[in-house]
Parts: structure tokens; sequence; C-alpha cells
């Protein structure tokens, strides 16, 4: 996790055995909590590999492994408590929670399925006191696995742009405009110039598909188009007056700094 490096003058790994090695830091990302380090070394380490988080169940079992409170290596037990939560620490968030023990210290810690696979990776818990109360939480491997390509090749983050400032649909809107739900991502404003501009955004449409995926939500919106390749044209409909509309937008990149 960036939160475990990120004031660190220093930062060293320590394997099973005691073997404690220097790490570089290859990149790092504060909206989504995740950095990658590099060690060198003449050992043949073995390694784990990254599964679908998105084929898990609620219900499914999964061990988590850490460091709970500088103890040593610990494994815990427990089951996916639920999918996509977002718990407001970033603008991405869509965890896995589950009920296995995580505590201080099993920060960046992976998460398995019953198959030996990396489904998650352990970022945060939800605690009045401080210890496991058995909410916690892991970015999935499906989010977590474009933010280390991206880290590893380019150092930093590249996400997706469309430009556009969106709020939710309320009830209220959605009953004004004759919708039969409160689903989508309306338009606020269209920035000059933007990929949104040049696709024909216009004020007021409410975004409710993006590249075949249906958008339910404000946060639906803003991850997918994060996660989607700059330089790519998609299709992005919109209900405008009623009827749907069908828009191609090419995605450029976010600025980060803004």
């Amino acid at each position: 996790n960036n939160h475990v490096i990120e004031d660190a003058d220093e930062v060293s790994i320590k394997l099973q055995d005691g073997t404690e090695l220097e790490a570089e830091v290859i990149g790092k990302d504060d909206k989504v909590d995740l950095a990658v380090l590099k060690v060198v070394t003449d050992k043949d380490l073995p390694f784990v590999k990254f599964g679908d988080d998105t084929k898990s169940r609620v219900g499914d079992w999964v061990l988590a492994i850490g460091n709970p409170f500088g103890v040593g290596s610990s494994v815990t037990a427990g089951i996916i408590s639920a999918t996509h939560r977002n718990i407001n620490s970033g603008p991405y968030d869509q965890y896995l929670q589950t009920d296995a023990s995580i505590n201080r210290g099993n920060s960046g810690g992976p998460m398995f399925n019953m198959d030996g696979e990396v489904i998650g990776i352990n970022t945060a818990i939800y605690s009045p006191t401080g210890g496991n109360v058995g909410v916690g939480f892991a970015v999935p491997s499906s989010q977590a696995i474009i933010i280390i390509d991206q880290l590893r090749e380019f150092g930093r983050t590249k996400r997706g742009r469309i430009g556009v400032r969106i709020s939710a649909v309320t009830d209220d809107i959605a009953e004004s405009l004759g919708l039969d739900e409160a689903v989508g991502a309306m338009v606020n404003s269209v920035e000059e110039d933007s990929p949104s501009s040049k696709a024909g955004v216009e004020f007021g449409d409410i975004i409710v598909e993006f590249d075949g995926t249906e958008i339910k939500d404000v946060r639906d919106l803003t991850t997918i188009v994060a996660n989607t390749r700059i330089g790519s044209t998609v299709e992005m409909v919109v209900l405008r007056k009623g009827k749907r509309v069908t828009l191609d937008i090419a995605i450029d990149e976010l600025d980060e700094s803004d």
C-alpha cells in the first residue's frame, strides 16, 4: 500500500527466512493506495499470481496474509462479505469487504481465494477501537492489476478523462424526467475542447452506458473512465429529453494534479 511507504526515506522488504532486501519504489498511487517496489537478489524468489476477483461471490472463503502489529507473518480466514464497497477513502473505491481478521500491519498483504490466487490487496479496516471488528477491505485484483501495470510501465498512473462534471441522479430528478428509476450520472457542465464537447455531450444529459457497461451511479462512471485506455474511442449512451442517444467519445488523459 502507498500509505505504508509514502513518507519513508528508506524502504526494505523482509523475506520469510529473515533476509532483508533494499527496495526501490518504482511508482505509487495515492488514489487507490497502491505502490510497486522492486528488489534485486540472486535468490530464485517464488511468487504468487493474480486471480479474477469478478468471479468471486459474496460468501466465498478467502485467506488474508499480513504482519499484524508487527508480530510476524500471519494467516487469517474469512469470507467475502460484500463487493464494490465505497468507504469514501478515495475517488475510485470499489473494495472487497471481508470478515477475515485484518489489523494494523496487514496493509499490502494478499487476499487469496481457495485456488491460491490473489484476488485482493488488504488495505483498510473499519474499527471504532483500532482493532479488528470483522470489517476489512481489500483493493480488488481487477483494479489493482491496471494500476500496477501502469506503475511498472510509466512509474505513475495514467487515467482516462472525458471532460465533464457530473452529479448523482436523485429520485426527484428521475421523477421529473419521467425515468423509471434513479440511475446514471447527470452532466452538470462540459469542459471546452474536451472529449465530451467534441462528442456532442450536452448539459443535462444523463450518462447511462459507457463502452457497453451500464452506469448505475456516479462512481461507476468515474471508475470505468479512469480505467479506459487513453487514445481509444468508445460508445457512450446518454438519455436526452427521454431518448437514448449514442455518442462516440475519444478518451484523453486526466491531469492528476487538477
